[in-house]
């Protein structure tokens, strides 16, 4: 993924060049990861562009400043508004969508709360976090040595920049052993999550996913894809998985904003299922695709579209001269 370098970024409702998005090197979280952001997706359908759950992730945003005591003055509409106007502004037609509000420049100790709140929207395109091969093929997965926090040292309901200087060492020890992503395990030696992303897996055709107390983030994709798993008729539990338990699955599955649906075709050189998609995987998949890709009905209400729908219908040229970048 490289960033395009061009176009417009969001700081504190004032849209700047994308060269001039700056903040002081004394800025409270760079020396200690004081942010705390989301991660959502704008995508081209059919009647325009819509971001995915934007209310959901908005939500979770504002939930995360929370936690941290972090006060910015925007409720959920106006993170919403502001997200819709970058978009418009950056004419992208699909992009991942970056809040983040962050402690800026003041004073520089372990206590943040003389620093002021600061907030920025950056835009970009990304296309399949894992690689396109990887959402048939399936990737390959190690156990990680690195565990997530204990739950009463880190809050991982906030997603917290803090949090992923784990996520970075879980995925750094994956790639330089030799696999695509890293399996962390929570501090009682059960499954949690990957470095960005909630996993799940399927045994006698049902469905589970570890439950948010094994230290997961309560991600929005993992709740989508439970609904429509249900939707197909497929039972889903949330349970403690211990870790033989991905090794026997029939099938694995990643989940995330930006993994979407990705099977898992081994765990520690282990093969799982038929090393590679799953039947039920595959159908998962299929409801998650149609649903973003405007093929299916929007029965649950998920998409924002950038340009009212109707607006996007009555103005077809228009929508056609929306360029990706």
């Amino acid at each position: 993924m490289a960033f395009p370098g061009t176009g417009k970024i969001w700081m504190n409702g004032t849209l700047v060049d994308w060269r001039d998005a700056k903040i002081h090197i004394a800025s409270h979280v760079i020396h200690y990861g004081s942010a705390v952001f989301e991660g959502a997706r704008c995508y081209a359908t059919p009647k325009g562009s819509a971001c995915l759950r934007l209310d959901a992730h908005m939500r979770r945003l504002l939930d995360s400043e929370k936690i941290y005591r972090m006060e910015y003055p925007l409720d959920l509409s106006g993170w919403q508004n502001a997200v819709l106007e970058t978009i418009r502004a950056n004419e992208l037609k699909a992009c991942y969508i970056r809040p983040i509000v962050y402690r800026g420049y003041e004073t520089l100790g372990v206590n943040p709360l003389q620093n002021p709140v600061d907030a920025a929207i950056i835009l970009w395109p990304w296309g399949s976090y894992l690689g396109q091969d990887a959402l048939e093929q399936g990737v390959d997965v190690k156990i990680s040595s690195w565990s997530r926090m204990a739950p009463n040292t880190l809050p991982a309901l906030a997603k917290s920049s803090a949090n992923y200087a784990n996520s970075a060492l879980t995925k750094m020890e994956a790639v330089l052993d030799g696999y695509s992503e890293g399996l962390a395990l929570d501090v009682c030696g059960n499954v949690s999550e990957g470095s960005g992303q909630n996993v799940f897996i399927v045994r006698d055709g049902a469905i589970q996913t570890p439950p948010l107390a094994s230290s997961v983030l309560a991600g929005i994709t993992r709740d989508s894809v439970m609904t429509l798993a249900r939707d197909l008729g497929f039972p889903v539990v949330e349970t403690v998985l211990p870790r033989e338990a991905v090794a026997i699955a029939d099938e694995a599955f990643f989940v995330g904003t930006a993994a979407e649906v990705t099977p898992i075709r081994s765990i520690d050189r282990i093969q799982i299922g038929n090393g590679r998609r799953g039947p039920i995987t595959e159908a998962v998949q299929r409801a998650f695709f149609d649903v973003i890709n405007g093929e299916a009905p929007d029965t649950h209400g998920w998409l924002t579209y950038v340009y009212s729908e109707e607006a996007a219908l009555r103005e077809p040229r228009k929508a056609a001269a929306v360029k990706s970048r």
